[in-house]
């Protein structure tokens, strides 16, 4: 007979760590994971084709506005906020985990302006969609990226309605969880996207690659 002693869930709630959080609703996790997957793959294909098409006559490199730091350091401070509001929310600290939760959202909004004032920059520089491949790659990954992060705006929406109507425990800190993890990323893949944009060049892309 097994005579492992387990802890009281009584005691495991009274730390705010309820041990339901991990099954109460698998499908949830692993259907984010898929979509993360699938997402990924596809962003990895459109900076490969980014690659390849850099190899053109055509091909004219654009000067990153300022903006665009501001919008990344944006991100990484609601990245950081999401995972902050689910640890409060794993201690049972609900007030912590709420306002946190609230500046994860509004760093994810504030980074969607951003990159509209950037967009708003390059056009008033005349750098718009036609003028050239780099721009009409900027302008697709970007938008492709702004897509998700609205995508998951609308998941944070539910998750902030759900605090605020004082949701079941279990269920509030398994959708905050949840929201951390597209958060970062969403963090990940602006990170590989202005890295690509900012970073390479036909020449750097030579280099890596010998054929320079």
């Amino acid at each position: 007979m097994n005579s492992t002693t387990l802890p009281r869930p009584s005691a495991i709630q009274a730390r705010g760590l309820d041990p339901r959080l991990d099954i109460a609703s698998p499908a949830a996790g692993i259907g984010l994971w898929v979509f993360m997957g699938t997402a990924g793959t596809l962003f990895l294909l459109f900076i490969a084709a980014y690659l390849m098409r850099m190899e053109g006559d055509d091909w004219s490199s654009l000067a990153m506005p300022w903006q665009l730091w501001l919008s990344t350091a944006l991100l990484v401070a609601g990245s950081a906020a999401m995972q902050w509001s689910y640890g409060s929310a794993r201690r049972g600290r609900w007030r912590e985990a709420r306002g946190r939760l609230w500046a994860g959202g509004a760093c994810a909004w504030a980074f969607l302006g951003v990159q509209l004032w950037a967009w708003q920059v390059l056009s008033a520089g005349h750098v718009v969609l036609a003028s050239n491949p780099a721009a009409s790659f900027f302008y697709l990954l970007t938008a492709l990226h702004g897509l998700h992060v609205a995508g998951g705006l609308i998941a944070w929406s539910v998750t902030a309605t759900g605090l605020w109507r004082q949701a079941a425990p279990v269920r509030a800190q398994q959708r905050i969880r949840l929201c951390a993890r597209y958060w970062h990323f969403l963090l990940l893949i602006w990170m590989a996207l202005f890295a690509t944009l900012a970073g390479l060049t036909p020449q750097v892309v030579r280099f890596i690659c010998g054929t320079a």
